[in-house]
């Protein structure tokens, strides 16, 4: 599928797809500083029968080194969107980390029109800073 070749990393929970594919960004990453930064592109597809609405996100972020930081918020990039059957949402976000490698992995939560709540998987992605010779 053409989606697979485009975004590495994917999974469904519940009939809602979760496709991640990152960028490092060596512009805005400073080795000496210990600073890389990673872009990531998510689209979120519902291919259920009755629209969902994502209320919020939970980041588990693990640096080269072991070291763990959780991230919790409303929405993504702002929004909480409704995505109705067949409908997706794209946003794309950032990360930076003290080592040039660490994994990010977590979960939405969406809300379905009854009022009931369920978690869609994030998948484990990895960010790997590009080999540099000097």
């Amino acid at each position: 599928m053409i989606l697979d070749a485009l975004f590495t990393d994917h999974s469904t929970t519940d009939g809602v797809a979760v496709h991640v594919v990152t960028n490092f960004l060596e512009d805005q990453s400073v080795p000496a500083q210990n600073r890389w930064f990673w872009s990531y592109h998510i689209r979120i597809e519902n291919h259920r029968d009755d629209p969902v609405q994502l209320l919020t996100r939970h980041w588990k972020i693990t640096d080269g080194h072991g070291g763990v930081n959780h991230v919790d918020g409303d929405g993504v990039v702002g929004e909480q969107p409704l995505l109705k059957p067949g409908g997706s949402h794209d946003y794309v976000s950032g990360c930076p980390l003290a080592t040039p490698s660490g994994i990010m992995e977590g979960h939405y939560r969406f809300i379905r029109a009854d009022g009931s709540t369920f978690l869609v998987e994030i998948p484990r992605f990895r960010l790997v800073a590009p080999a540099t010779a000097r």
